[in-house]
């Protein structure tokens, strides 16, 4: 049985739904499940998607190691598997769509660091969230004291990590980890409404847009406004520009084609 299962989105939108599929070891990283997502992430990035939502299934998100596994690993092999990971997840950061983060219960250690790689994070109100390394004698080693203080600010990504403290699906909300949190009531709404709503915009567009942010983010503000006007300009001549303006003429919903 596949331990990464492709699901797509039967509303007909251009996204997929990755769901980690170890729910008896609550979706813990071994290696052959990173191998599945490895593949899986070199086709996405060849699709034409719209948005990509990485989930889990269970009980778990994912509890991050295989600590079975990694029990029987030399420190040199330890070493070589963390930069193998490393290079998987910014794999996923620098797909060319969307991501987004379902998580559907426990994202502990590695599986935060996943969560973190993608763009937009949604939670279930039953899931919780750690970086708990500190207090198994490690730090987060798969870019969690770099991910983590720039989209919660280093106060809070400090005291997550030194007291290996675990948020609630609400707390997250609240420290802004995630974006929004879904009652467990709708669990079906909750994979892919945020990706339509993306996948209702222009593709162009929210590839710029996503450069903008990104970049920007290691730019003086001044060089950063600068850059996104040279994205912004990006847009202009496409088709999807156009179509826009036309729609909002004829008082209708526009059809983008990523032209």
């Amino acid at each position: 049985m596949s331990l990464v299962q492709l699901e797509l989105d039967d509303s007909g939108a251009p996204v997929w739904l990755l769901r980690l599929s170890r729910p008896e070891a609550l979706n813990a990283l071994s290696r052959d499940l990173l191998q599945e997502l490895e593949g899986h992430l070199t086709l996405a990035a060849r699709a034409d998607l719209r948005a990509l939502v990485i989930t889990g299934s269970g009980k778990a998100f994912c509890a991050g190691a295989d600590l079975k596994e990694r029990r029987n690993m030399p420190e040199a092999e330890v070493m070589s598997f963390l930069s193998w990971v490393g290079d998987l997840f910014g794999q996923l950061e620098e797909l060319p769509c969307p991501t987004i983060a379902a998580i559907n219960g426990l994202a502990l250690g590695g599986g935060l660091e996943l969560a973190l790689c993608c763009d937009l994070r949604v939670a279930l109100e039953s899931a919780f969230l750690a970086l708990p390394e500190t207090s198994l004698g490690i730090i987060p080693g798969a870019g969690g004291t770099q991910r983590l203080p720039r989209i919660i600010g280093s106060a809070r990504a400090s005291q997550m990590i030194l007291t290996a403290r675990r948020l609630s699906a609400r707390e997250a909300l609240d420290w802004g980890l995630v974006n929004e949190v879904y009652p467990d009531t709708e669990i079906e709404s909750f994979y892919f409404d945020l990706a339509r709503q993306i996948a209702n915009c222009a593709p162009i567009a929210i590839r710029q847009a996503r450069r903008a942010i990104r970049e920007g983010l290691n730019l003086p503000l001044k060089d950063g406004l600068v850059r996104e006007r040279y994205l912004y300009e990006a847009t202009l001549g496409t088709e999807d520009r156009r179509e826009a303006l036309q729609a909002f003429q004829e008082k209708r919903k526009p059809v983008f084609k990523g032209r």
